[in-house]
């Protein structure tokens, strides 16, 4: 295993997934589900939204520009990279015990994106593990 190339490609991954947040809005249909919110559970949504993408830009932009300074053993890649790991990790479990199967079972997209999803999560948590576990 190439660290330093599987922290790239994660970085990369995770600005396309940034990026992605950009078509959920119409593909879902926020403006019609988000008018029967409150203003304040509206506008929370919103932030938050807003927010994971910020991290998602931030932990790939660092996975992909400097991947060498995660890969290194030090005291901070020691705590980032299973911070990461645990992100990813909690993401993958959502996606299989909190979401409803109802959701994605028999709806061909839906499924496909949930199979997608469960590629994506499982990679980025090894990839992140898999550095972690392989420093000296």
């Amino acid at each position: 295993m190439n660290p330093e190339w599987h922290l790239r490609l994660a970085g990369a991954l995770q600005i396309i997934l940034a990026l992605l947040h950009l078509t959920f809005p119409r593909r879902f249909q926020w403006a019609e589900e988000l008018a029967r919110l409150s203003p304040l559970n509206r506008q929370i949504f919103h932030v938050h939204t807003f927010f994971i993408c910020v991290v998602l830009v931030m932990i790939g932009a660092l996975s992909l520009l400097a991947p060498a300074a995660l890969a290194e053993p030090t005291a901070l890649s020691r705590l980032v990279l299973p911070g990461f790991a645990t992100f990813w990790g909690l993401r993958l479990y959502c996606q299989w015990f909190v979401y409803d199967h109802a959701l994605w079972r028999g709806q061909p997209f839906n499924t496909a994106v949930h199979v997608a999803c469960t590629v994506l999560w499982s990679y980025l948590t090894a990839v992140y593990t898999l550095v972690w576990l392989s420093m000296p």
